[in-house]
Formats: structure tokens, sequence, C-alpha cells
């Protein structure tokens, strides 16, 4: 079931604030209602007894709104989000318009016959480049469904790879998302446990907010994060650490953003324990992650009230915010397996004391 929530859920566009149609989706799929919220999360509570655990993930991704149209046409966009600007040349997009239909577009490189020698390793700003839907004029553009605030992603796109890994757009975070619907299933079937709130995000690549109001009013005791990490098992990342594709799933002991917003989130010593315990007994890998320029939607999540017991947990993915992404399936259903063993764990007297 993973593998197919995936792979459907790669294939819908879902620009931050503009996740309707992930939403919709995702809750075909839920095993129960979900409810949503001003700013579009979704949620749906398992009631229990003992700490409540809010389990949550984003559904949006990054990418481009629309800035100006040209009058032969062409599209300038701004970025939203951390989109790679030497990897936009070239790439596939759509924009997605009020009336629900996707116009394909490209985001133009300049033809290499003409390539001066000083731009040949120049990387041009997202403000600089812009995108041809193959329309001749600003009125046709604006026909077709296309304004100023259009949202603009990478072309969905889906790959099978060798050895059970996945290529595609936006693995982060879909594949959080089809590892919650997972998560889902097994809780209709517990007996016991805590309450625990399933959330489905918003705006995470928007500056990480959209998850605050429904933790505002949840007020959990215990926040769990899925969301990627970056593995390091390629030439260029060896350096970085030791999160490996099929090396099971993984849990971070040190975020820190380090630029722009100075935040990050130091784990709970007994969610850590918790975690380290239900990967021993069921026999799973489970990698540790320490990292610098990482930042998830948990950084803010760990504040709210008199401060929540947090970890981020995730699966490793190679390529990240880049038009093609990858990932590998054991991973994500390893996750799921920990992530359902260690909230049975959680008991009545389940000790959330910083210090014990």
């Amino acid at each position: 079931m993973i593998l197919n929530d995936l792979k459907a859920l790669m294939q819908i566009p879902g620009l931050s604030g503009h996740e309707g149609r992930v939403a919709a989706a995702i809750s075909e799929r839920m095993p129960v209602p979900c409810v949503s919220d001003m700013l579009g999360n979704l949620v749906a509570t398992f009631s229990g007894n003992g700490p409540s655990v809010m389990l949550f993930t984003h559904m949006d991704q990054l990418g481009f709104v629309v800035r100006k149209i040209e009058e032969n046409g062409l599209v300038r966009v701004h970025r939203v989000g951390g989109v790679p600007e030497r990897a936009l040349p070239s790439q596939a997009v759509v924009l997605s318009t009020q009336q629900g239909q996707d116009i394909p577009g490209v985001l133009a490189n300049k033809s290499h016959h003409a390539t001066q020698t000083e731009e040949k390793h120049t990387v041009l700003r997202a403000a600089d480049l812009y995108i041809d839907t193959g329309h001749k004029t600003k009125a046709a553009v604006e026909a077709a469904g296309i304004t100023i605030g259009t949202p603009v992603t990478y072309a969905p796109n889906v790959l099978d790879l060798a050895g059970g890994r996945v290529a595609g757009t936006s693995i982060d975070d879909r594949a959080g998302c089809a590892v919650l619907l997972e998560v889902a299933r097994a809780l209709m079937l517990r007996q016991g446990g805590p309450t625990v709130h399933i959330v489905f995000s918003t705006q995470e690549e928007f500056n990480l907010r959209g998850v605050l109001p429904v933790a505002q009013t949840l007020k959990p005791d215990i926040a769990i994060q899925v969301d990627l990490m970056l593995a390091c098992d390629t030439p260029d990342m060896v350096d970085q650490g030791e999160m490996a594709l099929g090396g099971g799933p993984g849990m971070s002991l040190y975020s820190f953003h380090g630029r722009g917003t100075l935040n990050g989130v130091l784990p709970h010593p007994a969610l850590v324990s918790l975690f380290e315990s239900s990967a021993r007994d069921k026999g799973l890998e489970l990698q540790r992650s320490a990292q610098v320029g990482v930042l998830t939607d948990l950084s803010y999540v760990q504040h709210v009230g008199k401060g929540v017991a947090a970890i981020d947990l995730g699966f490793p993915m190679r390529y990240s915010h880049s038009s093609l992404e990858v990932c590998q399936l054991s991973d994500l259903e390893d996750l799921s397996t920990l992530l359902i063993t260690g909230i049975e764990s959680i008991g009545p007297d389940f000790l959330l004391e910083r210090w014990i």
C-alpha cells in the first residue's frame, strides 16, 4: 500500500498554500474521516489513554509563484521554498490554474550554441529565468487561466529504479504522507494505546509554520515529525554523515538550520530511548542523523504551550529539493513499523520529564 500511495500522491501538484488536491487524495485514502482547519491542515484522531501524540508530516511541495507575464507570453516567477537554482534551467513544470487545469511549461535554458564562455559556469537566479508555455502572447497565457499568483511546480514524475528504489517529484514529503496512511490503517486495528492525532500539514516549505494552529489546538504531550533525512551515501555527501538508502529509517539527534531561520530540534531523551528500543524489538536498523542546514516544522511545534516532547523520525533520501529525488521502499516500510511499534509502547505511565 505504501508504494501505491506514494506514487499516486507524487503525481499531484501541491505547492505550499495550494495543497487542496493533495489533501483530497489523502482524505480518500484515510480509514477514518479527517477534519480541516483554516490553513488546510488535515487531522484524524484515534482516541486512547495516556499522553496524547501528534504524529505529523507535510503534504505541500516547493516550487514557484507567477509574478509577471511578459507581453510575448513568457512567464516570470518567484521561488517558494528552497528551490535549487543551479538545477532549474530546462526543467519541465506545470502551472496549476484555479480552474483545475495543469498547463505544461519549461524553464528555459539559453541555446548552447549562443552561450558564451563566461556564461557556461554561471548559475542564473530564479528571478532571471522564464517559463515558456508555448503561448505567443500575454493575452493567450491569461486566457489559459494563468495569472499573477498562479502556483508552479515541477512536472509530476515517477520512475521505478532498480533495487526497490523510487525517483521522482515531491518524494519530500509525499513519502511521509504514504507512511502515515499506513500507520493510520494499523491504528484502526489496535487494542489500546495513547490518543494519536495524525496530521498532514500545509506550508512546511513556506517557513514551516502551517502546522502551528493544529499544535496550538491539540496541545499534544508528544510530537513526532516525519520527513526526509539526508542520504550520505553518494560521493558529494559522504562527509555529511552515515545515512544510507536501504539502511532503514532514521532518527535525528540534532538539527539546526544555520542560516535564515535560526532554529532546530534537540530530541526528547525519553523518545530517543523509546524508538531505539522499538527498533531493537522489531529487529529494525535505526540510522542516526545530525545535520546542519536541515529544518522541519517540529522546530516550532516543540515550543507550543508549556513545551512538547519532540522527535524527528524519517527516511533517507537522495537529491533533496531537485525534480528527481530518490528513496527506497524498504526504508518507508520499516519506518511505518517503527512508528506503529513505538506508539503502541506509550502507556499512561510513560515518563515525559526531561530529566529522569
